[in-house]
């Protein structure tokens, strides 16, 4: 980087809520540990505040984003350092908690699966590695690409959500400052202003509980919309160990309150899918049935409830 180029960076930099400077924290090592930690409580508490001046348009991204899914699309999350971080965490979680396939929700890092715990040299600076990473995804149409960056300005972030854009995919743009070029690059701009860090420029903080309380929406909104869930219970869980297998019969319970026995015969004829073993025993269908009206609904336990409920009565 030239010193020009440094000077310019340093002026963008300059320009930004989420890199100001706070004067009244300037000798905050010098104060006593609890006094800190309520300090930092306090500014973590101002987050939620500043994520609800957002939700009509998160809500409008994720029906876009539903709409897109429910056609076999896929969602993407794209970022650099701790907003890449962010977004591959939410993605993992998807195939444990609603039985997705891998490649339904991916979060995808700049500098790849080495930049989860190391810094990875000017990977967020390089757009066209974005572009290269997208197309080695294969993305198209029905897909959506939210770009992660707390700047707004961070080159990998807003050249994935350009991309994107140009090949057809849905875009949503997630930041932390306002008038940001991410958001002015996406189809849907979100811009959580949480406001100066406790720690000058460590977006790990406000920014990161901001992008994470976000990222949460967006998966969870857009599996309850896709029937993932019946209620508030997840009932496309993958058992795939002790722990979820003993929440699977739980939740079981929960949906039905029918007996121990009655669950683990409905289980043991679904092949453990909870969603099916739900429908055989509430609309008293068999496993076949239940898998059929299932798959009419496209997986909506509740309309595939209310149609079994329609045959027999």
């Amino acid at each position: 980087m030239t010193t020009a180029d440094s000077a310019r960076l340093r002026a963008q930099l300059d320009t930004l809520t989420t890199e100001a400077f706070r004067p009244e924290l300037a000798e905050i090592d010098r104060l006593e540990t609890l006094e800190i930690a309520q300090i930092m409580n306090a500014e973590d508490a101002a987050v939620p505040t500043a994520v609800a001046g957002q939700l009509p348009r998160i809500a409008a991204a994720i029906d876009a984003i539903a709409a897109r899914m429910s056609r076999g699309g896929r969602l993407l999350y794209t970022g650099a350092g701790t907003a890449g971080r962010l977004g591959v965490l939410d993605a993992s979680e998807c195939p444990p908690t609603f039985n997705t396939r891998p490649e339904q929700v991916v979060g995808v890092i700049a500098g790849g699966p080495d930049a989860m715990v190391t810094s990875v040299e000017g990977a967020e600076d390089n757009a066209e590695l974005a572009a290269r990473d997208l197309d080695r995804l294969g993305i198209g149409p029905d897909d959506t690409v939210v770009g992660v960056s707390a700047s707004g300005r961070t080159p990998y972030a807003v050249g994935a959500v350009e991309h994107a854009r140009r090949r057809g995919a849905l875009t949503v743009g997630l930041s932390c400052n306002a008038g940001s070029a991410l958001a002015a690059a996406a189809d849907h701009g979100i811009e959580i202003i949480v406001g100066p860090e406790l720690l000058t420029g460590s977006t790990r903080l406000k920014a990161g509980t901001a992008q994470k309380l976000v990222l949460n929406m967006i998966s969870t909104i857009t599996m309850i919309r896709l029937g993932k869930t019946f209620g508030n219970l997840m009932v496309d869980v993958r058992a795939s160990n002790d722990k979820l297998r003993a929440r699977s019969r739980r939740i079981v319970f929960l949906a039905t309150g029918a007996s121990d026995e009655r669950i683990e015969s409905a289980l043991a004829a679904t092949d453990g899918e909870v969603k099916n073993a739900i429908l055989t025993i509430l609309g008293e269908v068999d496993a076949p049935t239940a898998e059929k009206l299932l798959a009419e609904a496209h997986g909506h336990l509740r309309a595939a409830l209310e149609a079994a409920e329609a045959a027999t009565g």
